[in-house]
Order: C-alpha cells, then structure tokens, then sequence
C-alpha cells in the first residue's frame, strides 16, 4: 500500500478531514479540479454563526469555536442582524428566538447600516459574535498540515473508477492509480457517485443551488463595520466582502452536481428582496456566480463508516455548514477512524452517523 487512506475531495470537509488523518498515518487527498475548494468550498458566504443550523451542526459549532478563534487571521468581526418588513412579525419572532439575537429599534439598526429604510424595515435585531472566516486560509492552512505529515494534496485527480483489494481500495484517476486500506468520500456534490463507484449504497443526497452576486458599496460607504444583513426565513442576505457587497437570493433549488452558475431570474428577485429593505438601488453587478450546497436525506452532516462496507468513511452533506464545523467535524472523523472517544456527547454523534439511515 502507497497510503493508509485516501481522500476524496478537496474541499473543506475533505482537506479538514486529511488534516486531522494525517496524525494516523499516510494520507493521500484527490482533488478532481486544478484546485482544492473549487466548487461550493470557493463559493463560501464564510461567516462563523454558532445558533445556524440543526442541534447536531450547532454542536459542531460550538465545538469548532475555539480551534477557529485561536488559529491566526482566520476569524475577524463582522456581527449579525436580522431585518424584517413590516408585515413579517410572526416571522421575526421566530427567527430572533431560535438565532439568539437582541432586538434593536430601527433607529439603531440605522446607525449600523445606513442604508435600511424605515419605510420598509419594521423590525430588526442582531447579535454581535459572528465572525468572517478566512476561507482560503483554512483550506491552506490544513493543506500545510497534510504536507507537513507526510501526505500528498493532489490536483486535477478526478476519478474514473474504484476497486476492491485484498486490503483495501484502488482508485483510478485521469493521472494515475492509487490504493489505500481507507477510503474516505468527502467529495461534496458528487458523494453519491463515488459510492456508486466503489459498489456502496448511496445516501440518497440532494445538492442545492444557491446563487450569489457581488455589488459596488451602497451610496459609495464605507462597509467595513457593516454586520450581515439575514432576511427572514432567511429568504435574502447581504454581506460585505473586501469593499463591496455580496447579495444572495439564499434559494435552494435542487440540482444535479454540476459547475454551478447563478440563474438571472432567481437572482433578480433575490436582489428585488434586499432593494425593498433598503435606500439605494442596485445599480449594478459586478459579478455574479452560485454554489452547489448538498444536503443528506434529514439534512444533518454524514460522518462515519459505512454501515455495510466499513472500510468506506462518509464524510459529507456539509450543507453550507462545511467551514464553520470543520474543525470538530473533522476531529471527529480522526476520532472515529482511530476508535477513540469523541468529545461530542453521544447523541451528537448518532445523530451524524451513517448508520441513522441503515
């Protein structure tokens, strides 16, 4: 064997997950584009919001907390805040419970975001601890740590074919063959085909479309200090990225895995809904692109053996969730494949495990 296991995926989940794995022996990442995080890991909104998501990813990330905050430049402040038409109270409500967020007058939410219109904007509230992440430099900063343990970060490593040993896994590529005892399916939108390939049940996942478009700062400000701005049912969001900003209709349209791209119309009317909250129109778009975000059948991260193939790792569905769980996420995936305890309490970890659809 030239590895103990091999990765496939080079997103967040599967570079993490080789990070961590790295300390149990030779890992080897395949990564089928010409670089890691290209898909829905490069398309990231990359906000750290500790209440979002089911109890088993809120578990994950109050556990990744620390590791995030105490890794340098990859956290910074950015804050939170929910904004409401006048219309929208039940909605509100509910989201500002379940979120954890203080509720503010609209004056003051003002002072934080210029642009809202009170005409439109009924209500509003905001929580301070959410932070930007540096999306590139987590990736990097575990691909160092795969190196750096003697494993190997492959580019451009699609693969084409998977096969049972007498020990193990072979896995073919477009440059070249590879084999480990360990196989761990990490590949995103794809996961259930790469199960297909290696003879295991797939999961039955749903990739999501979600689009995102980047406009000049409103009315020319200064958006540096600006929080996220969430819609409620999260049905827009709007957040500052290097001077301009970022604009997402937030939709979930169900696709096949592809090399995701924004739908103009779906676009539109996701633009249409953060104009109405705001002063300034959007004028312009500088770019616009989408992300493919994979979900399991009951929406909850996948993270353990296979139930029938136990030399099969599922490490997938991420959801959109990917970088802020990463760092308990992929502890555990290392706890697991070393059969050690878990720091997550038992029921997270049945609530993550494959076996949950056995």
């Amino acid at each position: 064997m030239n590895n103990d296991i091999l990765v496939i995926g080079g997103g967040i989940a599967g570079i993490s997950a080789a990070a961590r794995l790295s300390h149990l022996g030779k890992v080897c990442v395949l990564e089928a584009e010409t670089a890691l995080g290209y898909h829905a890991s490069g398309r990231s909104a990359a906000l750290f919001e500790e209440s979002y998501g089911l109890p088993s990813t809120i578990a994950l990330n109050r556990a990744s907390r620390a590791y995030l905050q105490a890794a340098e430049g990859v956290t910074s402040p950015r804050g939170l805040m929910l904004v409401a038409g006048h219309d929208e109270q039940e909605a509100f409500t509910h989201d500002r419970q379940e979120m954890g967020l203080t509720e503010l007058t609209v004056a003051e939410a003002q002072a934080m975001i210029p642009i809202l219109d009170p005409k439109s904007v009924g209500r509003t509230a905001w929580r301070e601890d959410a932070w930007d992440l540096d999306t590139d430099l987590m990736i990097q900063n575990f691909a160092r740590e795969v190196r750096g343990n003697g494993g190997q970060v492959l580019t451009g490593q699609a693969v084409t074919k998977i096969t049972r040993t007498g020990d193990g896994w072979q896995v073919e590529t477009a440059a070249g063959t590879h084999e480990a005892k360990l196989l761990v399916n990490a590949a995103g939108a794809w996961v259930d085909q790469v199960a297909a390939l290696a003879g295991v049940t797939p999961m039955g996942v749903t990739p999501f479309r979600r689009s995102m478009a980047r406009i000049p700062a409103p009315g020319g400000h200064d958006l540096g200090k600006w929080p996220m701005m969430f819609g409620t049912g999260e049905s827009w969001y709007a957040k500052p990225d290097a001077g301009k900003l970022l604009v997402s209709p937030a939709e979930e349209d169900p696709a096949e895995p592809h090399d995701a791209w924004a739908d103009d119309m779906v676009l539109a009317e996701g633009l249409a809904r953060y104009e109405a909250m705001v002063s300034e129109p959007v004028t312009r778009l500088e770019t616009s692109w989408a992300g493919l975000r994979t979900f399991s059948p009951d929406r909850a991260l996948v993270i353990g053996f296979d139930p029938v193939t136990p030399d099969f790792f599922w490490c997938a569905c991420q959801g959109g969730y990917g970088f802020q769980t990463s760092a308990a996420a992929s502890q555990l995936v290392a706890d697991l494949v070393a059969g050690r305890a878990s720091e997550l309490d038992a029921a997270t970890v049945a609530a993550l495990s494959p076996n949950r659809f056995a």
